[in-house]
């Protein structure tokens, strides 16, 4: 098992073994070739980043719409959104190998790749300091560059903990209370509890996620909302019918009788940047806090 066991006999093995055991591999182990990442079709905003991170990124030949930095990422040809892939449209780019994000699918268009002989390694997504180090060195080892990947990790890791450091030095009194709502279709607030990616980077930034910690994300009642008591709203910088303006905020039935509300505390942020979990977070975190308490 050449094909595999060059890869797991290095470093960071534990973080990406399952997620390699999908790599399709011959009949025989004997008969089994390393894995060729010459031509590589990047999904997932996060992966691409580490992968231009890295140095690599002359081995991306396509990239899902979810990747949008850096900006050349967006010169490459966009294989669609990356939960809803069209094997066909992947496969035309003529991959040697794909570098997906946990969560990646639909499940079919993922077997359907399988079927067709192209190695395919799920990268894992966890919304924490830990989890982002980790995919950076799931990345390196596919890409079979763990030197790289070694001094990317300890950079990002040590910036992070910096930021960290500053958000878990203001007082548990004086933290604020954000709501992350995703959508506002028909008046209807969908919002974050806990185990997404807006619920990490409000813990990492050493606020209070106001939602409480019912899981994933769901409408919330008006009752909810009111009992929340959010100081401030955080929402995706995207536009569209998914988005809400101050005014219709504050003209919400629930959220206009938010602390949030009453001091038009509305904060919007690059969704990638924000959620990614990726090289940037430190960032992020840094950017949350200036816009939460100011300064």
């Amino acid at each position: 098992m050449r094909a595999s066991l060059s890869i797991l006999c290095r470093p960071g093995a534990a973080v990406f073994a399952a997620a390699l055991a999908l790599l399709p591999l011959a009949a025989h182990a004997e008969d089994a070739k390393p894995v060729d990442t010459s031509r590589i079709v990047a999904i997932g905003g996060a992966v691409t980043e580490i992968v231009y991170a890295l140095g690599e990124e002359k081995r991306l030949i396509a990239r899902d719409s979810t990747s949008l930095y850096p900006e050349q990422a967006t010169k490459l040809p966009d294989v669609g959104y990356m939960r809803q892939l069209s094997p066909e449209g992947v496969l035309a780019t003529n991959p040697t190998a794909i570098l997906a994000i946990e969560g990646s699918g639909p499940p079919d268009a993922l077997a359907v790749l399988k079927s067709a002989s192209v190695p395919v390694a799920m990268v894992p997504d966890k919304f924490t300091r830990d989890g982002i180090l980790e995919k950076i060195d799931a990345v390196g080892a596919v890409l079979h560059v763990e030197d790289k990947a070694k001094a990317l990790h300890d950079s990002v890791a040590a910036d992070l903990d910096k930021a960290i450091a500053t958000a878990e030095a203001r007082p548990q009194a004086e933290r604020k209370r954000v709501l992350f709502i995703l959508s506002m279709q028909n008046g209807k607030v969908m919002a974050s509890g806990t185990g997404t990616a807006a619920d990490g980077i409000i813990r990492l930034s050493g606020l209070i996620n106001a939602a409480g910690d019912y899981p994933g994300y769901k409408a919330m009642t008006d009752e909810a909302i009111v009992e929340a008591k959010p100081d401030v709203i955080l929402m995706m910088d995207r536009g569209g019918n998914h988005d809400a303006s101050v005014q219709e905020i504050v003209a919400h039935p629930a959220l206009g009788l938010t602390p949030a509300a009453t001091n038009k505390a509305v904060i919007r942020m690059d969704g990638l940047h924000l959620l990614g979990f990726g090289p940037r977070t430190a960032s992020a975190v840094r950017d949350l806090i200036a816009r939460v308490y100011g300064g």
